[in-house]
């Protein structure tokens, strides 16, 4: 062991006192400046309790809910997260992380799996956690009449039902060696039974945070819960408050100004600005984040195969990056699983060719086409900016894209799939199954560009049960060229989850994905230095 790692280990050490630690580092040949400056960093480093978090975040709508089959978009899963549960969470590390469900296993062929409930746990209400309020929690996304946003998710549940007062059993279809990481999905709230039923709009939760005030698209505030299971591990603050400011540049003002300790996605033309100012610190996070602008295949002109491919053959990637992520991204290939999956198939790219885009639009004959693009800033910072860059690439091969400027509150339910062509963001899932399940396969509840290709719904639920990770990846890369090459979105990127926060906020050495703002944790995991 060098003496960098040793001194890292001692430091990690909670009873080392820092006379201890100085005599070791001179000891070592540190100077006595160097190793107090490494002291004071890594205390630093360490969470902190108490005080009060300000969060100003985009992604809210006037018409969210508590109900969680109704989540679909940062504001409401950041909000859930604070103040409930799912079975399984996405550690910090990125692993199906231990919730609500202290422990799991599955039958040999992966079609069964045994959930062992952690003991003791309350809902802030009093009342104490049973095996029936995960099983409700659970049916919510299930069955022909579920409008949950998860229903592709745990389409594959054929039963779930108790085991003794602490385990829940899940049986599938079919096999599924991923299957804990699904438990993770922002829709998996485990919500208290009430007449029988999951109690979807409760506010008593098993989480961090008690939630106080919730104002739908305003105002979310929270206070420490007394009772919380995992209150020795994270919940460092003793109160914070979630407030909707949808404008970029006002989400920035509050930040600059210090009213709000943490924003989500700063714009990134003007993140440079940010960086500059001394009581700011930018963070970005590599993502499987895609930015996608999915066109219904249903609809006229994206029914044509010829007229979507002239499209993605027009599309200016590389500028895309350049100009709209400011460089935090990576060039996209219209599907949507990215860099950060092991199953990415980086030599799968639909080249930027004007005369072949031309050539596909004469032969679909729908030269001189007039479409309509819908947009807001809502959909993902720059993307009416964006929405303009394609409108010139396109003008250039004889397509008129003509873009509408919706309004931000209210765009995910009466603009996103329901528009033939509009602006869109996918946020990170932990595994492929999940993204591919709600959005791409056949029957999917969230397939926003109806798609429907029976060799797709075939593979992805292949892979599924295969549990040879060279096999099960080499079915995702064909599940990518079919998408690429007969789809209806397109992705010209795939981006990084970037917030910014007051340098007195602090994060941990790991952000967890899944989702940005650390898997939408960042109120029970960030805390307040002094």
């Amino acid at each position: 062991m060098d003496d960098k790692t040793l001194l890292s280990r001692i430091l990690g050490e909670s009873r080392t006192t820092r006379r201890e630690f100085m005599v070791g580092a001179t000891a070592m040949g540190l100077t006595v400046a160097a190793a107090s400056n490494m002291w004071s960093e890594a205390r630093a480093a360490e969470p902190k309790r108490g005080g009060h978090m300000k969060a100003g975040l985009n992604d809210s709508n006037t018409t969210d809910s508590l109900d969680p089959a109704s989540f679909n978009a940062t504001g409401m899963i950041c909000i859930s997260r604070a103040f409930r549960d799912s079975l399984v969470e996405v550690g910090q590390d990125n692993s199906a992380a231990p919730g609500l469900a202290e422990s799991w296993e599955s039958s040999a062929d992966a079609k069964i799996w045994r959930f062992k409930l952690r003991s003791g746990v309350t809902f802030s209400d009093g009342k104490s956690l049973t095996t029936e309020d995960v099983i409700n929690s659970i049916n919510v996304h299930r069955g022909d009449d579920s409008k949950s946003g998860a229903k592709g998710v745990f389409a594959g549940i054929t039963d779930v039902k108790a085991d003794g007062k602490d385990v829940v059993v899940v049986t599938l279809a079919e096999a599924n060696a991923a299957f804990p990481y699904l438990m993770t999905d922002y829709h998996m709230n485990v919500v208290p039974t009430k007449d029988g039923k999951a109690d979807v709009t409760s506010t008593a939760g098993t989480g961090c945070y008690l939630l106080k005030e919730f104002d739908p698209g305003v105002r979310a505030t929270f206070e420490k819960n007394p009772n919380a299971w995992q209150g020795s591990d994270f919940g460092y603050v003793d109160s914070a408050e979630i407030t909707t400011i949808l404008d970029d540049t006002a989400r920035q003002t509050a930040l600059s100004t210090q009213n709000v300790d943490i924003i989500n996605r700063p714009a990134l033309k003007t993140v440079g600005l940010l960086k500059r100012l001394p009581h700011v610190n930018v963070i970005a996070v590599k993502s499987n984040l895609a930015f996608t602008h999915p066109m219904r295949m249903d609809v006229k002109p994206f029914d044509n195969i010829d007229f979507r491919m002239a499209l993605k053959h027009a599309l200016p990637r590389q500028e895309f990056v350049d100009k709209i992520l400011f460089g935090y991204g990576s060039v996209g290939n219209d599907q949507p699983l990215g860099p950060a999956f092991a199953s990415y198939d980086g030599e799968l790219q639909t080249e930027y060719d004007l005369d072949k885009a031309k050539s596909l639009l004469k032969k679909a004959g729908m030269e001189g086409m007039k479409i309509d693009m819908h947009s807001a800033e809502t959909a993902y910072g720059g993307a009416l900016d964006a929405a303009q860059l394609f409108a010139e690439h396109f003008a250039k091969i004889g397509v008129e894209l003509n873009v509408i400027r919706e309004a931000k509150d209210g765009y995910w339910n009466n603009i996103w799939n329901n528009k033939p062509f509009c602006s869109c963001y996918w946020g990170a899932r932990p595994v492929e199954d999940m993204i591919l399940s709600i959005a791409y396969l056949s029957d999917a509840p969230w397939n926003d560009t109806v798609i429907k290709m029976d060799k797709v719904d075939q593979l992805v639920k292949a892979a599924r049960g295969e549990l040879d990770d060279a096999k099960r990846n080499a079915m995702y890369k064909d599940v990518q060229m079919l998408i690429s090459k007969n789809g209806g979105t397109l992705i010209p990127a795939f981006g990084q989850d970037v917030a910014a926060t007051n340098k007195k906020v602090g994060i941990g050495p790991n952000i967890g994905g899944g989702w940005e703002m650390d898997g939408g944790h960042f109120v029970k995991r960030w805390w307040l230095n002094a």
